[in-house]
């Protein structure tokens, strides 16, 4: 059970240039401060995942994501499925988040954990699954590679939701799926 001194601790690491291990709404996620490129970077290595490919932000409420998307009207309030939504990135959001493109993922989460997570940093996190490139993101704490687990500084207890693997991804505006999501549990 994820507790309010765990999560203001985990908090405290996301201010640091740490990376956090927490439940999503379907698979095990790794966040980092997004304005952090030494905490960014880190999370990139520790993946094997190449920055050209893009991040994934996540926040409890829209308006924590208003740094970086161009207009927050472009982001679909939450429903009963979790969705990320490709919307047009702000002047000045980081490469390193967009992998260079014009373009931004955002989720707003329902996760008890991620989104209290979110409240509690007070800010918007990237949020990526925990695996290494190529590999099964986890549902269950178990199923998070070794590696993985070694390479954050703090992990969050607690259990995915009740989809069956990451989230699925369409575009904003057009609803075009550029990652097919799975079912509920």
């Amino acid at each position: 059970m994820t507790t309010g001194f765990r999560l203001r601790d985990a908090a405290r690491v996301l201010r640091g240039g740490g990376l956090v291990l927490y439940p999503t709404e379907g698979v095990w996620g790794l966040g980092c401060d997004p304005i952090s490129p030494d905490a960014v970077f880190a999370l990139l290595a520790l993946k094997a995942r190449p920055a050209r490919k893009g991040l994934i932000l996540i926040a409890d409420r829209v308006e924590r994501l208003a740094p970086y998307v161009r207009d927050l009207a472009d982001i679909p309030p939450p429903d009963n499925s979790p969705t990320t939504w490709i919307v047009p990135a702000s002047a000045g959001c980081p490469w390193w988040l967009t992998g260079g493109r014009p373009s931004l993922a955002v989720r707003i989460t329902t996760h008890p954990i991620a989104a209290s997570l979110s409240a509690t940093f007070g800010a918007a996190l990237v949020s990526t699954s925990a695996n290494p490139g190529g590999r099964a993101a986890p549902r269950r704490a178990t199923q998070v590679d070794r590696q993985i687990r070694a390479g954050v500084d703090i992990a969050l207890g607690g259990r995915t939701g009740s989809l069956r693997g990451a989230t699925p991804i369409r575009v904003a505006g057009s609803g075009e799926l550029t990652r097919r999501g799975p079912t509920h549990a």
